[in-house]
């Protein structure tokens, strides 16, 4: 009998939350959920991260945020699923601040993971114009 957790992350963009994965090179692939509405067809976008026991992992949109969507007794990941949500919120975080920097003019010129688990982000921007 599967006994599905929802747990409850402050991850709410899907291309920054796409983008977090993607760096930390894990597998998923987009889910389209058909919303039914009165006149509307709606669709939320979750995200599932395949395991290979079949007990697939999945960030399931809620209409605020994703929240992460497990059995836990099925649980194949290298680390504790707490560790898992704070290496991707990491992750994500990061990604929220170099696409909203580049949006105001700024570039990413270091991205360095450190030994003890954190990461060094440095944007730059030049201004243009006279002194």
């Amino acid at each position: 009998m599967s006994h599905f957790t929802n747990i409850k992350t402050n991850l709410q963009n899907l291309f920054y939350l796409e983008k977090a994965l993607n760096r930390l090179q894990i597998d998923h692939k987009r889910e389209k959920i058909n919303i039914n509405s009165l006149n509307h067809d709606l669709y939320n976008i979750n995200l599932v991260i395949p395991q290979s026991n079949n007990h697939d992992i999945v960030f399931s949109w809620d209409g605020k945020e994703y929240k992460l969507v497990t059995d836990m007794s099925f649980w194949k990941q290298s680390c504790p699923v707490e560790s898992f949500i704070d290496k991707i919120s990491q992750q994500y975080a990061g990604e929220v601040i170099i696409g909203e920097g580049q949006k105001t003019g700024f570039q990413p010129v270091k991205y360095q993971k450190n030994e003890d688990g954190s990461n060094t982000l440095v944007l730059e921007r030049w201004h243009k114009g006279t002194p």
